[in-house]
């Protein structure tokens, strides 16, 4: 397991690592992601214990049953590498690379951009086709200020569960929390919502994400006003519609990051939306603030979410410098 005084450097390197190369399609390609394989656990423990013959608070403490097994292997893994890595002479190098396949800032940004892309060169079908790579709703009915929109919200939750939350819990608990972080986050978004099949046994996954969640989330949101400072955005607009209209969201989560990010962009984000057949009544963040969504906004979104990226890799470095010299 990582040492308190290596985790920083082990984590600026990951960060910089997964920045630079992210998830390379020539190496998935050959070789399965560990979050598919994470994937792949989760789906055989709902093939096998989820039954829908079985009483809602029996498939409910199966559901439980399902989560403690998959942390525990995540623990167990994250223990087995630890100690594989520190019995290497560059153990540290080996184990940034692992920690860099669980961040997402690449990727994420890869994605928001590639809506930019596909509305200013395509308009508003090629705009919705790129935007349903990244959000579950139903696309069909957004107009481009909706598209527009929807990827900011992504890009404000995902910087949140894809980098900071990961980040957080591989800086607390090293690989052991990196890898329970993930592998929760995963199942809540196979089986934590409230479809017939999944309302009773992805109830652990939906509580524990959120429960994980917490700090990541808030901390997101501080780490988005303190960007929007440096960078001359709106940072006073930032921090006021986080903490007024955060609570607001229906995630206990997401509100707050995407809040910070409507106040620091000046938009509306939120607001009432489709999945499938479900409509969902969200509030809006921000409201009063213009909802027209532009393309320029979806870079703007970007330019402040990977400034927010490298904030972290800054104080990341500052801190393993600071542990470093402490430890000699």
């Amino acid at each position: 397991m990582t040492d308190l005084a290596s985790a920083p450097l082990v984590l600026a390197l990951a960060l910089a690592l997964d920045r630079l190369v992210g998830d390379p399609p020539w190496l998935w390609r050959r070789l399965p992601h560990p979050v598919a394989l994470m994937g792949r656990a989760i789906a055989t423990l709902d093939r096998r214990l989820n039954n829908d013959r079985q009483s809602f608070a029996e498939r409910r403490n199966r559901g439980v049953l399902a989560l403690a097994l998959l942390v525990a292997a995540a623990v167990v893994a994250g223990l087995a590498l630890g100690f594989v890595f520190r019995a290497l002479p560059l153990g540290w190098a080996l184990e940034a690379v692992v920690v860099a396949v669980f961040l997402a800032a690449k990727s994420l940004l890869d994605h928001v951009a590639a809506v930019e892309r596909a509305l200013v060169s395509g308009g508003l079908d090629a705009g919705r086709g790129a935007v349903a790579q990244i959000v579950g709703r139903d696309v069909t009915v957004l107009d481009e200020a909706g598209v527009g929109r929807a990827a900011i919200e992504s890009a404000a939750e995902n910087f949140s569960d894809g980098v900071v939350a990961p980040a957080f819990w591989f800086l607390l608990l090293g690989l052991p929390g990196l890898l329970a972080y993930k592998i929760v986050n995963t199942a809540d978004s196979m089986i934590g919502n409230r479809s017939p099949r999944h309302a009773a046994f992805g109830w652990a996954a939906a509580r524990f994400d959120d429960l994980l969640n917490l700090a990541p989330a808030r901390l997101s949101a501080l780490l988005i006003v303190a960007t929007a400072a440096l960078a001359r955005f709106d940072a006073r607009s930032a921090a006021g519609i986080a903490r007024r209209d955060a609570p607001k969201h229906k995630s206990p989560n997401a509100g707050w990051p995407e809040a910070a990010l409507a106040g620091a962009l000046g938009l509306a984000l939120g607001g009432p939306r489709r999945y499938g057949a479900e409509a969902v009544d969200g509030a809006w963040l921000n409201p009063g603030a213009r909802t027209t969504a532009t393309p320029h906004d979806i870079g703007a979104a970007i330019r402040l979410i990977d400034a927010a990226w490298a904030l972290i890799v800054v104080l990341t470095a500052l801190a393993a410098t600071i542990t470093l010299s402490i430890a000699r």
